[in-house]
């Protein structure tokens, strides 16, 4: 059971095309019951890229694998000086529209569930409760030694603490928080240990070719079975993690709706895609409902 194999995925011809027209994501809402399964693409209004897409990461940037994340020294130092500068942008993003709406859907008790496959905890921030980290969060780090957890911001203190002169500007920021650097701004960054038992380190993150814990899988796969509907928001399906879910539903006669701009791996499985932008077209369906969305200001502080 792996998670996010480094495949590509070109859309069929016979896809169905999108719409823009939200009434039956509304009337699913109205309804109650849906659980979201959200991607990067939730995200990207509060500052933080998609991998696919347009303006999409993925053709410029090999995310770190758990194999050579676990295999050389070499290849930590490079994740964590590319991590930790990207966590001070990826660590002051804030909900945007679309994460404020999902959280007031839940208040209003509308939904089920919410599944995210993104690292970035802002449906927490927004004040949705309960959500299912599928990938983990990256707020988190764990000791691959002795099993302890501890806060990001406390790492991230032990790195600026040990790497004072650190400061090269990255030319991107990715949707798993890891900063855009070359081996030369790199340079001799240092790694700190556990603060325990002096073991490794890792964001409590599933990495590529890492397997999601299976009790979380279950959880999910629970959680559609008891969904009325499944409403996907801003993820293109392309890696099995989420596409597994969106096959249950179908398979199990819930509606799948999706709302992603670009076509999906899904879509063939959905009742209907909406390619419009999510903040937008999830305010919309709100105002439709009468549910308030929380006014804040969106994007990277």
């Amino acid at each position: 059971m792996r998670m996010r194999p480094t495949l590509s995925w070109t859309p069929a011809q016979d896809l169905p095309p999108g719409t823009t027209d939200l009434a039956p994501v509304t009337d699913a809402l109205s309804s109650g019951g849906v659980l979201v399964l959200s991607g990067a693409g939730i995200s990207t209004e509060s500052g933080i890229p998609d991998y696919r897409g347009e303006g999409g990461s993925l053709s410029r940037h090999t995310p770190m694998t758990y194999q050579d994340f676990t295999a050389s020294a070499q290849a930590r130092r490079r994740y964590w000086a590319r991590s930790h500068l990207g966590w001070r942008t990826f660590g002051r993003a804030r909900p945007n529209a679309g994460h404020r709406a999902v959280a007031a859907f839940g208040r209003h008790g509308r939904l089920s569930g919410v599944i995210t496959q993104n690292v970035d905890s802002l449906h927490q921030a927004a004040g949705s409760e309960g959500v299912v980290d599928l990938h983990g969060s990256l707020d988190r780090v764990v000791c691959l030694s002795c099993g302890t957890f501890s806060p990001r911001r406390e790492l991230a203190q032990r790195l600026e603490a040990a790497n004072a002169g650190f400061r090269p500007v990255a030319s991107t920021i990715n949707p798993d928080g890891d900063a855009d650097l070359t081996d030369e701004q790199v340079g001799d960054f240092r790694v700190v240990p556990c603060t325990v038992c002096g073991g490794i380190l890792k964001p409590d993150v599933v990495f590529f070719g890492e397997s999601v814990p299976l009790p979380r899988v279950e959880h999910c796969r629970e959680l559609v079975r008891e969904a009325a509907s499944l409403l996907v928001l801003g993820s293109s399906l392309t890696v099995m993690s989420g596409l597994r879910f969106v096959r249950l539903a179908a398979q199990s006669g819930k509606p799948v709706l999706i709302v992603n701009q670009d076509a999906t791996r899904g879509d063939s499985l959905a009742v209907t895609r909406i390619a419009l932008p999510l903040g937008t077209a999830l305010t919309t369906v709100a105002a439709r409902l009468g549910i308030p969305v929380d006014e804040e200001s969106a994007g990277p502080v």
